[in-house]
């Protein structure tokens, strides 16, 4: 298993000018990463919902690329994203990063912790392009391929899991990131 934050700092060294938007534990990470327009920290009061923003703003933006950040407790919520990912073509970068908790809720285990295989179910869904990483080195080498080409791409990392850690806070508030983001992309 691999560090997040040093997943994370791998993201950040290959996302060119794509959109990466972060959901519940990246959060807390991704801004001593990343500050600029093109990055959303999106926590919503209903886990799961990054995948479908992120696919929106890829079909708006066509050739800029999306990056999704995702949970594996967020993308339990909303497996069904995975099919609609598959059925609605876009430059969208689903990174799933299971660490088999709901780290920021109290640390629960996810449900079927070590059993539920997300590449699997990617590919059951119908995106044609899954990868599958446990190791920083494999997910540095491969970073800059998954995070290119046509989408959509659903890449499995497996992170270590905290706990004791607490709902990060967005680095500045909802309004103020979306004029951000909509100035950056010329909407």
């Amino acid at each position: 298993m691999m560090d997040a934050g040093a997943a994370l700092e791998v993201l950040a060294a290959h996302r060119g000018d794509h959109v990466v938007v972060t959901t519940m534990s990246a959060v807390g990470i991704w801004p001593s990463l990343s500050d600029t327009p093109l990055d959303f920290a999106y926590l919503p009061s209903s886990m799961g919902q990054g995948p479908a923003l992120g696919l929106g703003l890829a079909l708006a933006q066509p050739g800029r690329g999306v990056v999704v950040v995702n949970g594996d407790g967020c993308m339990l919520m909303n497996l069904g994203s995975l099919v609609t990912l598959a059925n609605h073509p876009a430059d969208l970068y689903l990174l799933i990063f299971d660490n088999g908790l709901y780290e920021v809720t109290g640390g629960q285990p996810t449900a079927g912790t070590g059993h539920v295989d997300f590449a699997a179910m990617a590919r059951a869904a119908g995106i044609g392009r899954v990868y599958s990483f446990d190791g920083i080195d494999d997910w540095r080498a491969q970073a800059a391929e998954v995070l290119s080409g046509p989408g959509p791409v659903a890449a499995w990392l497996r992170v270590q899991g905290k706990h004791g850690q607490t709902t990060p806070k967005p680095p500045r508030p909802m309004a103020e990131q979306i004029e951000r983001l909509q100035r950056a992309l010329g909407m």
